[in-house]
């Protein structure tokens, strides 16, 4: 009985210690989100120019995920596969978890005129087309799911509609099984402005 207790004590002490060294560093992830990210993204991941997302609140697992992905060439952009270079592993999940922690300070939605468009095609996707619901994966309030699908809510409607448009023309190719870039060939401009800008307003 005494042996079994002090294998159990040793197990779960081991186990502890394996989670505080997986732990992100946030005093490390503080530093290089200041000198590093800030300046495309803001120090508290509220990017203040359209060109560049928002990523504060979003989804840690999916953050790291595009970091990778940009360090590895999964995914394609100049400025961000040097800036995703600079960071090792350990850095990159301790700056998706920095960001992933802040406060979005979310956009709204700009036209008043595809707002029923933009929220039909949330909701019920545009069946003649065959393009699902957007709420299916990123959630009826755009709040995204760990790793795959990002939070949409709040985002510059602009960012969105650019990387729809990157799926359909061939800019962009990293989504799991094709799947974003099936759903964009079927997608007029118009369609993708009028989603982006009611995610924008989402909450």
């Amino acid at each position: 009985m005494i042996k079994r207790s002090l294998l159990l004590s040793l197990l779960l002490a081991g186990g502890s210690l394996q989670a505080q060294e997986q732990a992100p560093d946030i005093a490390q992830a503080k530093q290089l989100a200041e000198t590093i990210c800030a300046a495309c993204h803001g120090a508290d991941g509220n990017s203040p120019l359209s060109a560049n997302p928002k990523i504060a609140g979003q989804i840690p697992e999916y953050l790291a995920k595009q970091l990778r992905e940009f360090k590895s060439g999964t995914r394609q952009d100049p400025v961000m596969s040097a800036m995703a270079a600079m960071v090792d592993d350990a850095g990159v999940d301790a700056i998706a978890h920095y960001y992933g922690s802040q406060a979005l300070q979310p956009e709204s939605t700009q036209n008043l005129e595809t707002v029923a468009l933009g929220q039909k095609i949330w909701r019920a996707g545009i069946a003649d087309k065959g393009v699902p619901a957007c709420a299916a994966c990123h959630g009826p309030a755009g709040a995204g799911l760990p790793v795959q699908y990002p939070r949409l809510a709040g985002q510059f409607a602009e960012y969105t509609t650019l990387q729809l448009q990157k799926f359909r023309d061939g800019g962009r190719d990293n989504d799991p099984n094709q799947m974003m870039r099936m759903i964009a060939l079927k997608m007029t401009d118009a369609e993708m402005r009028a989603v982006a800008d009611y995610a924008a307003g989402l909450r």
